[in-house]
């Protein structure tokens, strides 16, 4: 029987900073019946920003919830299903600017949605790249991340880093000690981009949590650009351990 969709967009403009963090540090937030997906044997996790284009939930185009930013911190897990590996994520918190969307997202869903007031930019700065900043509003202080991506498109190689970070194509999300919710993300394989001179400057602790200072406060080990395309989300179920 084919998934219910339950949201379909498109992502666009994603910018991915990724930091190494010890694996203790995730272990806690992993959701039962989920383990850590490793690159190289080290455990990443990358703080996003994209552009949600043309949404539509259940089908349906909700006013003023169209077109949003939404920044996210999130890390990679897999899981086997008795026939195959399932490579996903789990989020650490996912920000957007509409209250009404992490509600829904939060009951229904169990994700760990937050809104504050948001805002981008993207604006050429020479003939072949351009600037993409994301900012965040918390406690009155204009958090952003961003950084100069060319707009020279190229395609994903297959067994890159970029492959690992955007290629996971499910989500998991912890409904109890023994309960986990997991859906399906479905896209194309996207274009991506270098960029150079990367930035992030948040409060971490006051937004991540105090573990995460040591490894968000230094330059990430990589930074990805992808062009994106249209999604859908699918409702996979319930996984029970």
């Amino acid at each position: 029987m084919e998934k219910r969709t339950f949201l379909s967009a498109e992502w666009r403009n994603l910018i991915m900073l990724n930091y190494e963090v010890p694996s203790d540090v995730l272990i806690p937030h992993l959701p039962p019946g989920i383990e850590l997906d490793l690159w190289e044997g080290k455990a990443l996790v990358s703080m996003v920003g994209f552009r949600f284009l043309n949404t539509k939930v259940l089908g349906v185009r909700w006013p003023w919830h169209v077109n949003f930013e939404e920044v996210n911190l999130r890390f990679y897990v897999r899981r086997f299903d008795g026939q195959q590996w399932k490579r996903g994520v789990v989020f650490i918190s996912e920000i957007v600017p509409r209250p009404i969307i992490a509600t829904v997202a939060n009951v229904l869903y169990h994700e760990r949605y937050s809104s504050m007031p948001m805002r981008h930019t993207i604006k050429d700065t020479d003939s072949d790249s351009k600037l993409i900043r994301y900012e965040w509003k918390h406690k009155g202080r204009w958090n952003a991340l961003g950084g100069t991506v060319r707009t020279t498109l190229q395609a994903m190689p297959s067994d890159g880093a970029e492959a690992f970070i955007f290629e996971h194509y499910w989500g998991y999300n912890k409904l109890s000690e023994t309960a986990t919710h997991e859906y399906q993300v479905e896209h194309i394989s996207w274009q991506i981009a270098e960029v150079r001179d990367a930035f992030m400057d948040a409060d971490v602790a006051e937004l991540y949590g105090d573990a995460f200072v040591p490894f968000l406060t230094k330059p990430p080990v990589s930074v990805f650009y992808a062009d994106g395309s249209p999604v859908s989300v699918r409702i996979a179920g319930k996984i029970y351990q």
